[in-house]
C-alpha cells in the first residue's frame, strides 16, 4: 500500500518544513516528492516520528484496576494497546516487574503478562515489547529471565533494587543512599516493629499477605544479599550475549552508575541526583527521565527535575513511566517553557528512545526508515492531540475532531 501525506509540517532530523511524505510497504520512500497513491490531507497538522516508550507500567491499572482486583490479562493487553496507539506510541516497552513478592508484581504474574502479549501480537496495533523490570533479589525469576531473553521481540533489562532502598537507615534520604552493595550502606533493624508501616505499607496491601507473612518473606529474601552481586553479573552477561539493552534504575551515586556500566547497563533510568548524571555524561551513557516529572514541574519525591535536566542537556529520553499521555504533555510543557527547541524536545520521545533500545530502523522521518509516524494537531498556544498513528505503515489510530 502506498500513500502520501500532503501539507503537513514535518519534523525531519535537522529541520521543520512543510512537505510531502510518501509511505509504501511500511517504509518511508519519499520526502518532498510527487503525490503517490492515496493522498492524506494533513494541512494544519504536524507529521512527526511516532513515540517510543522505553518504560511504561500504566498497564498495571488494566490488570488490577483496584487493589486486589484482577481482570483478565487478555482484556488488559488489548485495552492497553488501544491506549498506546491513541497516545501516538508506536513502540512500547511494558515495564513488567519480576519480583520476589506475590500478587501483581510476582514472577508468575509477569510471565502470564508476557505470554499474553506474545499470544495476542497478531491482533495488536502498536509494537508491544517488554522491559524486564527485574528486582535483583528475585532469584526465583532467573528461569523466566532466560525464557524472556529469547522473546520474538527483543526485550530490555532494567536492574531494580527496591528492597535495599527500603532497608536503608531511617535517617538516610532516599536520594542520599549509597550504592546498595557498598559495605557502608546504612541498614535499618529488621526487628523494628515499625518497619513494615514505615517502608512497606502500600506493598503489603498489593501482595495480599498479612504483616507477619510479609516480614517472614522479607527476611528470607534479604538473606540472599551476599550472593546478589554475582547473580547480577551472571544475568547481565547473558543479556549482553543476546544484545539486550540494559538499564539501571534510580541511581544515586557515581559508584552505582559505574558498577552497572561495567556489567553492560549503559543507560541510567530515572537517576535521582547529579552524581550519577555527571558520571553518565562523562562516560557517554544515556539518561532517561519520566515524562510525568516534566509535566508536573518536578519529581514527586524531590529528586531531579526532568525539565531542568532537559534544559541542561542531561536527558536523552523521556518515558511515560506510569501515564501514557504524559509523553506528549511533557513535550508541550517543555516547549512552552522554552527548555529546548522543538526538534530537540521531540527527539526525547522518538530518536533518543530508539538509540537507547538499539532500534536503528525507526525514530526519525528519513527515507528507508520504518514508517512509524504520528499526525498531531497542535494549535499555537494550545495543547497537542494525536490525530493519527501509523506503525510500520499500518494505521493504528485515526481520529477526526468535531471542528
Amino acid at each position: 500500500m502506498t500513500f502520501t501525506f500532503q501539507g503537513a509540517t514535518v519534523y525531519l532530523p535537522d529541520q521543520i518544513v512543510e512537505t510531502t511524505v510518501t509511505i509504501s510497504d511500511g517504509q518511508i520512500v519519499g520526502i518532498g516528492g510527487p503525490l503517490q497513491g492515496e493522498v492524506i490531507d494533513a494541512h494544519g497538522k504536524i507529521l512527526a516520528p511516532a513515540l517510543i516508550d522505553v518504560h511504561g507500567d500504566a498497564f498495571e491499572r488494566q490488570v488490577m484496576p483496584r487493589p486486589g482486583v484482577f481482570f483478565p490479562i487478555e482484556t488488559a493487553v488489548l485495552e492497553t494497546d488501544r491506549q498506546l496507539a491513541a497516545n501516538g506510541i508506536a513502540t512500547t516497552y511494558h515495564s513488567i516487574t519480576l519480583s520476589f513478592e506475590p500478587g501483581l508484581r510476582s514472577v508468575e504474574q509477569g510471565r502470564k503478562m508476557m505470554q499474553a502479549i506474545r499470544d495476542l501480537s497478531p491482533r495488536l496495533t502498536a509494537e508491544n515489547r517488554v522491559q524486564l523490570r527485574w528486582e535483583t533479589f528475585a532469584t526465583e525469576a532467573l528461569d523466566t529471565l532466560d525464557w524472556a531473553f529469547d522473546a520474538p521481540l527483543k526485550p530490555s533489562l532494567a536492574f531494580n533494587d527496591h528492597l535495599s532502598m527500603a532497608m536503608r537507615g531511617y535517617d538516610v534520604p532516599i536520594q542520599e543512599r549509597l550504592f546498595e552493595h557498598n559495605p557502608e550502606f546504612a541498614l535499618v533493624d529488621l526487628d523494628d516493629p515499625d518497619l513494615p508501616a514505615k517502608r512497606w505499607a502500600k506493598t503489603v496491601a498489593r501482595t495480599g499477605l498479612n504483616i507477619d507473612e510479609f516480614m517472614s518473606m522479607i527476611r528470607n529474601v534479604w538473606d540472599r544479599r551476599p550472593d546478589i552481586v554475582e547473580t547480577m553479573k551472571s544475568v547481565a552477561a547473558k543479556a549482553a550475549a543476546k544484545g539486550i539493552p540494559m538499564l539501571s534504575h534510580d541511581d544515586t551515586q557515581a559508584e552505582t552508575r559505574s558498577f552497572y556500566r561495567d556489567i553492560g547497563a549503559t543507560t541510567s533510568e530515572f537517576p535521582m541526583t547529579m552524581k550519577p548524571v555527571s558520571d553518565a555524561r562523562a562516560h557517554g551513557d544515556l539518561i532517561i527521565f519520566g515524562s510525568p516529572n516534566a509535566v508536573r514541574g518536578g519529581s514527586h519525591i524531590g529528586s531531579l527535575g526532568a525539565g531542568d535536566m532537559v534544559e541542561a542537556g542531561n536527558c536523552d529520553v523521556l518515558a511515560s513511566d506510569y501515564y501514557y499521555p504524559a509523553m506528549l504533555a511533557a513535550i508541550e510543557r517543555l516547549d512552552r517553557e522554552k527548555r529546548a527547541d522543538r526538534l530537540a524536545l521531540w527527539s526525547l520521545i522518538s530518536t533518543g528512545p530508539a538509540k537507547a533500545m538499539g532500534l536503528d530502523d525507526r525514530g526519525t522521518i528519513e527515507i528507508g526508515k520504518r514508517a512509524d509516524i504520528v499526525l498531531v494537531d497542535w494549535p499555537t498556544g494550545d495543547i497537542p492531540a494525536i490525530r493519527g498513528t501509523w506503525v510500520a505503515g499500518r494505521c493504528a489510530y485515526r481520529a477526526t475532531s468535531f471542528g
